[in-house]
């Protein structure tokens, strides 16, 4: 098989997919997802949560510019994406120092006796709660019916979606760039590397910029609802030094380490030591004892050394087009990435700042 279109995407996760849908509206649009199944790894496996104060400067204006398209996604779902969960950070005497750090720049947050704190998550200790803040705003989203939204959105643009299509081999000759993926063979002027955990190796192959977009693992476990407690309305909490959360899931408690360790590209599983040291401080920090883990898995969020996406053109390799690097904000900056995607690949002025279109760019890395 080979065929030719305007730009093909290579991953199928949440940012490929949402960009992949708006190209579509005017432009040719070739997906090519490796797994089975499209969001197989970060985006099946996020904790789905929107947090507006997330990230970097740079990561909250992407938020920003999210948030509407979150909340009326038109074309996308028939009612908004996002449903109300707050997000409450609690810190120790040792841990105020982060959450200062977090306050800094942050938008509608309020801060939280440890008696407010504990009222609204009665298994926290209170002895062990210095500080608190919290973000009403912070909503879960729907990933399931967003990634679904938009690649129904794609199809409906006679976008098309391959799967079990791992890129191979990416060649570049006159204007158009060659992709190999299994016996098949596909040509397209852009390519747009969002191949997640994958994204250097895929810049490997077209030799671009070798920017190391690492995979670090995040690992979670589903436990049981403590015993005489409902957590259903309980916000997402979390210490404020990032090593444990919790989340209401379905009745009951996702539990993370909010590990964040190196490792090679690959379907990933939780460690059993790194979830339990995880628990265990999870375990210190509330009243009732971890009795049971119902399940547990991993997924890797993949960062530039900068801890900021990578988004645009790379200057070496023409038509080489970056969407990359993540982290965990993948999800919830989708929808402003895809715009930013569109925009440059039409040559057209970006919605964004200008000095957010320069912080995301590949060139940062270039010399």
């Amino acid at each position: 098989m080979s065929a030719n279109f305007d730009v093909i995407v290579i991953g199928g996760g949440i940012a490929g997919i949402s960009a992949a849908a708006e190209l579509a509206r005017d432009m040719s649009v070739l997906v090519l997802e490796a797994e089975p199944q499209t969001g197989y790894h970060a985006t099946g496996r996020s904790a789905a949560i929107f947090i507006r104060n997330y990230g970097n400067d740079t990561l909250r204006a992407l938020n920003a510019a999210s948030a509407p398209v979150l909340e009326a996604p038109e074309g996308i779902s028939d009612r908004s994406l996002l449903s109300p969960r707050g997000e409450m950070l609690v810190a120790d005497e040792s841990e105020l120092p982060a959450l200062e750090t977090y306050a800094a720049g942050a938008v509608g947050l309020e801060r939280l006796s440890p008696e407010q704190a504990v009222e609204l998550v009665p298994i926290l200790r209170p002895e062990r709660i210095a500080g608190a803040l919290i973000e009403w705003d912070a909503q879960d989203i729907d990933v399931d019916r967003m990634l679904a939204g938009y690649a129904s959105l794609l199809k409906r643009r006679a976008g098309q979606i391959v799967t079990g299509a791992r890129v191979s081999a990416l060649t570049h000759a006159g204007q158009d760039w060659r992709v190999q993926a299994g016996d098949d063979t596909y040509t397209a002027p852009i390519v747009i590397n969002a191949a997640g955990a994958w994204a250097s190796q895929v810049a490997a192959l077209a030799g671009a910029l070798p920017v190391n977009v690492a995979p670090l693992r995040r690992s979670a476990a589903i436990l049981p609802a403590p015993e005489g407690y409902d957590p259903t309305g309980w916000p997402l909490f979390a210490s404020a030094a990032e090593n444990w959360y919790a989340k209401p899931e379905a009745g009951k408690l996702m539990v993370s380490p909010a590990d964040e360790d190196p490792v090679e590209p690959h379907d990933a599983w939780a460690d059993d030591m790194v979830l339990a040291e995880g628990l265990y401080r999870f375990e210190q920090a509330v009243t009732v004892p971890v009795t049971r883990v119902e399940t547990s898995w991993a997924g890797l969020r993949s960062f530039a050394p900068d801890r900021t996406p990578v988004v645009g053109f790379d200057p070496r390799a023409d038509g080489f087009f970056w969407l990359a690097g993540q982290g965990g904000y993948g999800v919830q900056t989708a929808p402003a990435l895809a715009a930013l995607t569109v925009a440059l690949c039409r040559g057209a002025t970006p919605a964004i700042e200008p000095e957010v279109v320069a912080a995301l760019s590949p060139a940062r890395f270039d010399g």
